[in-house]
């Protein structure tokens, strides 16, 4: 990622780059780490949505992606989401020849929806796709285990 300045821990797990101890010090001063100490629902949300919220933010906060600032975010994910199911549950009640116009409308908005739905779940890693970008690589001291064999011929013997 040229240009992206990578997290300490990142760079050290990866071992790409050897830093000294002042180095990592450094490095960890310089982060800028928001808080997750208050995360709370923003109040034009539904009762039932902050239920949702609260459960999904809580999952997010445990395992460290999301902060304070990222309320809104997950507010907007839950807004596109509700807004895509509820026009999913009209269109299966449509007949589609009898009420094509009206459902050639509610897919346009369905799709629309969908999308909003999805950018703000990638973003929230709430997608399969996106928490496979946040996995850490191994540890090198894994693949030192191996035997020679296992690491010339990828285990097959």
């Amino acid at each position: 990622m040229a240009g992206t300045r990578q997290p300490t821990d990142l760079v050290i797990l990866k071992g790409k780059k050897h830093l000294t101890k002042a180095e990592i010090e450094e490095r960890k001063e310089k982060e800028i780490v928001a808080p997750n100490d208050n995360v709370t629902a923003p109040k034009y949300l539904p009762k039932r949505l902050k239920d949702k919220f609260e459960e999904i933010a809580s999952e997010l906060v445990e395992i460290g992606i999301m902060a304070n600032i990222d309320s809104d975010a997950l507010a907007r994910y839950l807004v596109a989401n509700d807004r895509y199911e509820k026009i999913s549950k009209e269109l299966l009640k449509l007949i589609p020849i009898e009420d094509m116009k009206i459902e050639g409308e509610l897919l346009k908005l369905q799709d629309r929806y969908f999308k909003q739905a999805r950018l703000s779940a990638n973003d929230l890693a709430l997608t399969i796709t996106s928490r496979c970008k946040l996995v850490m690589p191994k540890l090198q001291t894994e693949d030192k285990q191996k035997t020679k064999a296992e690491q010339r011929f990828g285990g097959r013997i």
